[in-house]
């Protein structure tokens, strides 16, 4: 069974394989009304709180992330952080990436695909893989809010506002959600899923449908750590 639907794979493909080449005026509205930025995980983002209370770091003594993109160096964080995080059709992927924090995501507007791998629950080389839908239709299981405890590798992508059998349709909104951090976000918590993470807890099938979630510069690398893996 695949992991995911073909029809989102169809409907996600159409946008990666041509994307449009300038956002749509009612996106436009969006990114400059809420001052959006683009971010380093694929869609656009910006930070609407810093809880002003610190606590005592809970990671400190913790071995530093594998690809992590700061060195972790302070004694606290703070309490929590959110941000708008936004997917449209020029920017549809949230690549794969994990936190330390748990986050707590509520949905705005649109419609998307969300794929969890339960990186911390490896057994016997078997790692669960979870994935949803978030809308406004929870007749039909849409989420409205999710979480993501720490340590589980997340990615997500847009899918058409209203759902069709044969996958068309568009996205004219985009993807609009908050996301809080407990404790904090901070660089030096977050990290990117590196080929080795996706071979190590992926068999071949589940590896080869959902690679392209991967950072592109890891997409790159894949076939040659497969490879390693098979000498």
């Amino acid at each position: 069974m695949p992991v995911l639907p073909p029809t989102d794979t169809k409907y996600i493909t159409s946008l990666l394989s041509s994307p449009p080449k300038s956002h749509s005026p009612s996106i436009i509205s969006t990114v400059k009304a809420l001052s959006l930025l683009d971010h380093i995980e694929g869609g656009h983002f910006v930070e609407t709180d810093r809880d002003p209370l610190l606590i005592p770091n809970p990671f400190k003594n913790l071995p530093q992330l594998t690809n992590a993109t700061a060195k972790d160096t302070s004694d606290t964080r703070h309490a929590s952080t959110s941000i708008f995080y936004f997917l449209s059709p020029k920017s549809p992927v949230g690549r794969f990436h994990r936190n330390r924090g748990r986050t707590v995501h509520t949905l705005h507007w649109g419609r998307g695909r969300y794929v969890i791998i339960h990186f911390d629950q490896i057994s016997q080389g078997l790692t669960p893989i979870e994935t949803f839908v978030v809308g406004h239709d929870i007749s039909k299981g849409e989420r409205l809010q999710w979480i993501v405890e720490g340590g589980k590798f997340k990615a997500s992508f847009l899918l058409p506002d209203a759902e069709g059998g044969d996958g068309k349709g568009e996205s004219e909104k985009g993807l609009l959600i908050s996301e809080t951090v407990v404790p904090g976000f901070e660089y030096s918590d977050h990290d990117f899923m590196t080929a080795e993470q996706l071979v190590e807890s992926l068999g071949q099938t589940e590896r080869d449908e959902l690679k392209w979630l991967l950072n592109p510069e890891e997409q790159k690398r894949l076939e040659g750590v497969v490879k390693q893996e098979k000498q």
